[in-house]
């Protein structure tokens, strides 16, 4: 086989140097624009999974690189005169150009040709190729070409970084925030061999236009970033081995391509995919899609069958990895956001920023830094004496509630009721799920009226026998637990008159239809009835049956009350501009679609008692083209917060039929870490929540204050008592009668874990 790799970085050697090893008889040729030392950068960084990785490709590269590595377990983070460390990390670093040596003199051995300082305009010179591997990086000649191809989607983040080199030798991977005039600055520094360190310096773009750095020459902004990070640099100068910039700063672009071959055309490393420098992954990312591309070719008959494996193997896992650099990325260009909290959970919201290291992880790696958190956290919590336990079992007050953990069973429709009167099912279901730990239980959205319910199983809170059955389910919970419960208020506008969850979910009745309001005239779907807009009249209706069950629920007992705002109901109909189209004062701009959700809101705060918490739930993303996007859901937070609520309840999407979601374990969290920290207003997050690792996570970051799980509870009751048995947390309250359970459970889980 012949084959053409353009680009000469690490991932188009180490694929030559594997395909030539796999085969010497493979005519392999490696042509790179630069001379063979010539690179951007300075130190590149492995963990030890990495290694292990390449140490089973080519024990002989991998022998080399690790005889040449620098090692570190530290994390060392620097912020408002404070060091927080944490260690257990297991990485390394090696010096761009060693590697490179490394990689040029195996593919020497090995036989690869390789050409230098060669330039390919034009790929088609090697027509007679029978494979083109285009490892030509992030500005990819070949991807451009063949643009309606690959499609390639190319974004510009928000912040300019230097990649810079120093001889101040750190022990510890080191993060320093720096807060000036002009905004935070933070420096990425560790060491990769004996003498020298990568130092990359970072800021959003406005603050350094603000500094004046994009008018400086390439020495004179080094000189700036010396003075500004002197204490740490110890007198060392930085040093720029991008000389051929007239300005060295760069903004990170992130490259996501639909396709990835294209006829016998591949594309490998910076060509296909990126993965910000914070999770410290491009040259890993390329380096596996070299093994992946080898094993590829190896085990299929033919190249446009390997090409597709490849792609179809190695696209999972850099989708994941760039998930977790988009959350990191994010993280570093929102210093500001995270600025408010105190050092110990700004060091913790740093290291698990990428969601890919958990509570436990950090265990793991570090038992002591983690115990000192958890007993910080406790101290901050109410918990005195302050000791460490998990986040997850924190109490957590609002105005004068004050729930005995962090964890909420969500509003779950069950669409088990008859005209809205919830029955001994919903006793025994909630009060299940209050006697399995939960901190708070939530009720389904309960309608203000029959034609706000979603289905006829809807549980509503409009006729006085209701109240008296929402009354029974409150008693039992406060009599025989101490959970604490909450109403979920609502009205399904263009989403009501429909099947039940296990029928056809969100078509309309086959029979029995009520007809529906909505802010506009646009059904939910193509089958959906269309609703009649509403005017004055019917908004002073709805207001008046959300006060009166409000009153109620106060009445009741409930020691919360939410408004749902989300998922494509009536309230939510009129945030989104997708189902919003009035051209009144309830239309047009994001706060004349909030006007009458903000109305409702004011109104049954006023009735429901002043020394209990409100709540809203909210879509903080429309997932769809047009829609609500995270700065959208700022706004909206900002305005309910300003009208009295003291909890915003996050959620996403389900607002119209066009939107794609992008899922994945706390795929909302991000939504709820946004507000919590910008608008400075308790959240909780929702949304691919099951395990207590990311209860724990979430709330230790300081990414919300309460987390509700919805499914969890439904196959686990008793999720949290588990939970707590699971974790070795042995405070946590059991009813009496079960305590014989907790002390099986704890015993087993003990003999298991090989404690006992």
């Amino acid at each position: 086989m012949r084959i053409i790799c353009i680009g000469g970085g690490p991932g188009g050697l180490y694929f030559a140097l594997l395909m030539k090893k796999a085969n010497p008889a493979h005519q392999i040729t490696v042509i790179e624009r630069n001379r063979p030392n010539d690179t951007f950068g300075w130190g590149v960084v492995f963990s030890d999974a990495t290694l292990d990785n390449l140490a089973a490709a080519d024990a002989e590269t991998h022998a080399q690189i690790n005889d040449q590595l620098n090692r570190w377990d530290d994390i060392d983070i620097h912020f408002k005169g404070r060091t927080i460390r944490s260690g257990g990390h297991g990485f390394c670093g090696i010096g761009r150009v060693r590697l490179l040596e490394i990689l040029q003199a195996r593919c020497a051995e090995l036989g690869v040709d390789m050409q230098f300082q060669t330039e390919v305009t034009d790929e088609s010179i090697y027509a007679d190729a029978d494979l083109i591997v285009a490892a030509d990086g992030i500005n990819s000649r070949i991807r451009t070409k063949y643009a309606d191809h690959f499609k390639p989607d190319i974004e510009e983040r928000a912040c300019k970084f230097v990649w810079l080199g120093t001889h101040k030798r750190f022990d510890a991977f080191t993060f320093a925030f720096e807060e000036t005039e002009f905004g935070w600055f933070q420096a990425h520094a560790y060491r990769y061999d004996a003498n020298t360190s990568t130092f990359i310096v970072e800021t959003p773009e406005p603050n350094w236009r603000a500094a004046g750095l994009d008018r400086m020459s390439a020495a004179e902004g080094i000189a700036w970033c010396e003075r500004l990070f002197a204490q740490y640099l110890e007198g060392q100068p930085l040093m720029n081995n991008a000389t051929h910039l007239k300005n060295p700063w760069i903004n990170f672009r992130r490259v996501i391509n639909a396709r990835w071959s294209y006829k016998n055309i591949v594309l490998l490393g910076d060509a296909a995919h990126t993965a910000h420098f914070s999770i410290g992954s491009g040259t890993k990312l390329a380096l596996e899609d070299a093994i992946a591309l080898t094993k590829a070719l190896e085990r299929c008959p033919d190249v446009p069958s390997a090409l597709e494996q490849y792609e179809a193997e190695r696209r999972i896992e850099v989708i994941k990895l760039q998930n977790a650099a988009r959350n990191s990325t994010e993280w570093f260009e929102n210093v500001a956001r995270y600025a408010h909290l105190e050092p110990e959970q700004f060091a913790y919201s740093l290291l698990t920023r990428s969601q890919r290291i958990s509570h436990e992880n950090l265990r793991l790696r570090d038992k002591d830094y983690v115990a000192a958190l958890e007993t910080w956290l406790a101290a901050r919590s109410g918990v005195h004496p302050p000791k460490a336990i998990p986040p997850m079992f924190t109490p957590f007050r609002l105005r004068e509630l004050t729930l005995p953990n962090r964890v909420v069973m969500s509003p779950m429709a069950m669409y088990s009721c008859v005209d809205g009167t919830p029955d001994d099912f919903y006793l025994v279901h909630l009060g299940s799920r209050a006697h399995g730990g939960a901190g708070m239980i939530f009720t389904e959205m309960t309608c203000v009226s029959a034609d706000a319910r979603i289905t006829p199983g809807c549980a509503g809170m409009y006729k006085e026998e209701h109240q008296a059955a929402w009354k029974r389910i409150v008693d039992y919970v406060h009599a025989r637990t101490p959970a604490r419960i909450a109403m979920q208020l609502g009205h399904a506008g263009p989403k009501g008159s429909t099947q039940v969850g296990w029928e056809d979910e969100n078509e309309p009745l086959l029979e029995g239809n009520w007809s529906l309001i909505a802010p506009s005239a646009i059904p939910y779907g193509k089958n959906n009835q269309t609703p009649r807009p509403m005017d004055r009249a019917d908004m002073d209706r709805v207001k008046a049956d959300f006060v009166r069950a409000a009153a109620w629920a106060a009445e009741c007992g409930f020691d919360w009350l939410e408004l749902h705002c989300a998922h494509g109901y009536l309230l939510s109909a009129f945030i989104s501009p997708l189902t919003n189209h009035r051209d009144d004062e309830y239309g047009g701009s994001i706060e004349n679609r909030c006007r009458y959700p903000l109305e409702v809101f004011r109104a049954i705060r006023a009735v429901f008692p002043a020394d209990k918490p409100m709540s809203v739930r909210i879509s903080a993303h429309d997932w769809a083209e047009g829609g609500n996007t995270s700065d959208d859901a700022v706004i909206i937070a900002h305005l309910f917060k300003e009208a009295g609520a003291d909890l915003i309840d996050v959620s996403s999407g389900q607002t119209t039929r066009m939107a794609r979601p992008v899922y994945g374990r706390m795929y909302q969290t991000p939504f709820a870490d946004r507000i919590r920290n910008e608008v400075g207003i308790a959240t909780m997050a929702v949304g691919a929540i099951f395990e207590p690792d990311h209860v724990n996570s979430i709330i230790a970051a300081g990414r919300a204050d309460l987390c509700a799980l919805a499914r969890p509870h439904l196959a686990d009751p008793y999720w949290t008592l588990h939970a707590a048995a699971q974790l070795g947390y042995t405070d946590q309250w059991w009813s009496k009668p079960y305590l014989a359970g907790k002390a099986q459970l704890e015993r087993n889980l003990a003999r298991a874990a090989g404690t006992a």
